[in-house]
């Protein structure tokens, strides 16, 4: 059992794939390519030092504490890389496995809530109803965080699997833009969609584009403050589909704009009025553009508004 658990650390394949780290990641692989490194600058200083030292023995012990000293090193290096990515894994796996089993029981406390709002258990007072609304609201943000970890989690695993069939984008935009009219209207937000004509359709995964208009156009929306307008263009370039979402909303801090994209990351100017959120809407969008094979990226100015850009390929 041993000499089995001895032989499965030289399979590199498996070891890559135990932490879900691309070959140039894995540290085993990077151990060896270390290894080859290390027996290069052994022979490199043996030839070296035969050409300046007359000792041969002193070349040997030379070369000898060098290789040994290297090692070391190489090795120190390793185990660090491997426990930070043993460390990543289970912490996906924590995350996966909580947001799985945190679903039902908010799926529930949500069936409970909507059954007693009913009224067909007794009559709700005004009151009572008021309540009800705050944990209404209050359940679904949950839901929603919980189902933005679980899409980190994935992503994080490469198991966030794209099934990609020939959309048309433009339907998915404008039905995405039906569902915030509601929200729109009450935030005193006018959005406006321009579509170039005879756009071919793309193979993409409708789904998980869907979720990726849905964080850009929410974003959009929920940072405006008072009256204000969402502009979105959709339109070919080149072999690319371009999506474009302009709004006139708070903007990002030129400090803030290199921390978009990143997990949690929420900018300080949008948290003095604007509490809620989990910072990871941008994240998720980039991760699933990037794995559609298109390029996200943004332009801003602090109290002037945003623009957000994605482009898919057209083939």
């Amino acid at each position: 059992m041993n000499l089995k658990k001895i032989l499965s650390q030289f399979n590199i394949r498996a070891q890559c794939k135990k932490y879900d780290l691309s070959l140039w990641q894995c540290p085993q692989f990077l151990f060896l390519v270390m290894g080859i490194i290390i027996v290069i600058a052994a022979v490199s200083t043996y030839l070296i030092g035969n050409r300046y030292i007359a000792d041969p023995q002193a070349v040997a012990l030379i070369v000898l504490l060098l290789t040994v000293i290297l090692f070391i090193i190489a090795f120190i290096i390793i185990q660090g890389f491997e426990r930070l990515g043993e460390a990543n894994r289970m912490k996906s796996e924590f995350v996966s496995i909580v947001s799985h089993q945190l679903r039902s029981p908010l799926s529930n406390l949500g069936w409970a809530i909507e059954l007693l709002m009913s009224g067909r258990l007794g009559k709700i007072e005004e009151k009572q109803t008021e309540y009800f609304r705050i944990l209404k609201e209050n359940n679904a943000r949950m839901k929603e965080l919980v189902s933005d970890l679980l899409t980190v989690s994935r992503i994080e695993t490469a198991k966030l699997p794209l099934d990609k069939k020939e959309t048309s984008l433009e339907n998915i935009i404008r039905g995405m833009v039906r569902e915030f009219e509601h929200f729109a209207k009450a935030s005193n937000v006018k959005i406006e969609v321009k579509v170039q004509e005879n756009l071919p359709k793309i193979f993409i995964d409708p789904s998980q584009i869907r979720l990726v208009i849905e964080n850009l156009l929410d974003n959009a929306v929920r940072y405006i403050k008072e009256e204000g307008k969402v502009e979105i263009r959709l339109e070919k370039t080149d072999n690319y589909c371009r999506f474009e979402i302009k709004d006139t909303g708070v903007g990002v801090p030129k400090k803030d704009q290199k921390y978009i994209f990143q997990k949690f990351f929420r900018s300080g100017n949008v948290l003095r009025y604007q509490t809620q959120g989990s910072g990871l809407g941008l994240y998720i969008a980039k991760s699933i553009v990037e794995k559609s094979g298109g390029r996200i990226w943004f332009k801003s100015e602090e109290g002037k508004g945003s623009t957000f850009f994605f482009t898919l390929p057209l083939n």
